[in-house]
Parts: C-alpha cells; structure tokens; sequence
C-alpha cells in the first residue's frame, strides 16, 4: 500500500462526508505530530505498535569496492515496535 492508497483507505473509513483533502490533511497530520514526538520519548499506539529512538554505536565496516576498513559513525534511528494485537490480526 503507497501513501495515495493508504488515503484513500482513511476516506473510507471517515464516510462519505470526508473529501480526500480531509483525509490527506488527517494522514500529514498523525505523521507529523508522530515525528516530532518521537525525536524526545517514546510513542506507544494501543493496539498498533511502539516507535521510538535508538542508537547504533559507531563501528568499523569495510569498503567493498577497495576493502579498505572504515569508521561508521554512531547514528540515531528510529525503530517500531508492533503490538500483539497488531501481529495476531496478520
């Protein structure tokens, strides 16, 4: 599922009554406010699953063109978690 998909699937859900700019405007709205929340705590959706932030620390890799070893810097990244619930309705 693309992201026109997925709102058309929000418009449906809403009913009849919701254009798909509602839609859209409900889909950019959760990411947004999901992104900005999980730059400082963890964000834990009942039913749906946990995001939150993780730190990879720095470690040596190789360049596979030339195997030369290289640093690879320590990264933040954010990891989500799915809930039971979420994985029993599979």
């Amino acid at each position: 599922m693309n992201k026109t998909q997925l709102i058309d699937a929000i418009q449906q859900e809403l009913g009849e009554g919701a254009t798909k700019k509602c839609a859209a405007m409900a889909l950019k709205a959760t990411l947004t406010a999901i992104q900005k929340a999980v730059a400082k705590e963890k964000v834990q959706i009942i039913g749906f699953g946990t995001f939150e932030t993780r730190t990879r620390a720095a470690r040596e890799g190789r360049n596979p063109a030339t195997k030369e070893v290289i640093t690879i810097p320590a990264c933040s990244y954010v990891a989500f978690k799915a809930s039971s619930s979420l994985k029993d309705g599979m």
